[in-house]
């Protein structure tokens, strides 16, 4: 099964199982991982907001226009920011490394 880490803010790392065909947002639900995904995966928020290691970032399929819209939104922004929702695990991203920003900006509430 394929392997992908998480880096908190503090730096440290959680490796965890990441079978294929879930997004990155799933897989952080089923591990506990802190990331809040308010509008559960619909792309109606930028909770789900990640940094995606630049060793990945080109592997990655190019974001929608509505995920770039709402990337818009997320605190933090970086070149390679993704929002976790739309990151599907497949085999080739075997290892994906992501950090979590040390904020979110949550505009459901």
């Amino acid at each position: 099964m394929p392997k992908m880490t998480f880096v908190n803010p503090d730096g440290t790392r959680i490796e965890v199982d990441a079978p294929v065909g879930f997004s990155v947002l799933q897989i952080a639900h089923r591990n506990d991982v802190d990331i809040e995904g308010a509008c559960e995966g619909s792309m109606a928020c930028s909770t789900c907001h990640v940094v995606v290691d630049p060793a990945w970032f080109d592997r990655l399929d190019d974001p929608s226009e509505e995920e770039e819209d709402m990337l818009d939104l997320a605190f933090g922004l970086t070149q390679t920011s993704r929002l976790g929702c739309q990151l599907v695990m497949t085999e080739e991203l075997d290892g994906l490394v992501v950090r979590l920003p040390d904020q979110t900006h949550n505009m459901m509430l």
